[in-house]
């Protein structure tokens, strides 16, 4: 199951980094595409960040 999501976001990252080239090449806008890589990006590092902190 692990490795079922470490594949699916490595693969989200590289659409979205894809998707950001387009953006950067203005066949989409980058008001679009810029946020969509921030947020693929954030994500991962967001729960894998959350699952290391000790509760008070």
């Amino acid at each position: 199951m692990k490795w079922i999501a470490f594949w699916l976001y490595v693969s989200l990252i590289a659409i979205a980094f894809l998707f950001n080239l387009l953006g950067l090449m203005r066949l989409y806008p980058l008001y679009l595409t810029a946020p969509l890589l921030f947020i693929v990006l954030f994500f991962p590092v967001y729960f894998l960040n959350r699952k290391n902190k000790k509760s008070l």
